[in-house]
């Protein structure tokens, strides 16, 4: 199986928690039914990536990376490789390469779809990021790594998160419901 051919049977048969991601997830599987390189960045005006939020396995502290390009504090994630095999390796190959952490206790299933422009990816200007987000947590003592695309990464109490867009805070509960 493709990852084109994974990504479209999971987002198929994802059951949206609500009725806007239920919508969502209706436009990416149109998406990839039209566009056989839609998993790919080249793929105009919208492609699919992944990611994932860590918490630590307390569900008290989130690991979020100060996005190089965004300048804000965001989930890890981001652009699907010709190695990746299935949408979630996408999400947990992005987890270990910009945090650093090895063991990570990955949740197999998307726990959220978000639909956000980028007006830094690609020549062609502004682009559509389907992003598709998973979760997994990590021990209370893991000491993450800053990646090449991060300005820092930091574990916030859940009581003192930085200016966050509302999207990750339903993503957090969700994760601390599902992980904890």
């Amino acid at each position: 199986m493709t990852l084109h051919a994974d990504a479209l049977a999971v987002l198929r048969n994802w059951p949206a928690p609500d009725a806007g991601q239920d919508a969502l997830r209706e436009r990416y599987v149109a998406h990839l039914e039209s566009a056989p390189d839609g998993m790919r960045r080249a793929s105009y005006p919208d492609h699919v990536t992944a990611g994932t939020l860590v918490i630590d396995t307390t569900g008290e502290r989130v690991l979020l990376n100060l996005h190089r390009k965004a300048g804000r504090w965001f989930h890890f994630g981001g652009h699907c490789e010709d190695g990746d095999a299935t949408l979630a390796a996408v999400a947990l190959r992005e987890a270990h390469e910009e945090s650093g952490l090895p063991d990570l206790a990955f949740h197999p299933e998307p726990v959220q779809l978000d639909l956000h422009t980028v007006p830094f990816c690609g020549e062609r200007g502004e682009v559509n990021h389907l992003d598709v987000r998973y979760v997994a947590a990590a021990p209370v003592d893991a000491t993450a790594v800053v990646s090449d695309e991060s300005l820092a990464v930091r574990w916030w109490p859940l009581d003192a998160l930085p200016d966050l867009e509302p999207a990750m805070h339903v993503l957090i509960d969700r994760a601390r419901a599902i992980l904890v």
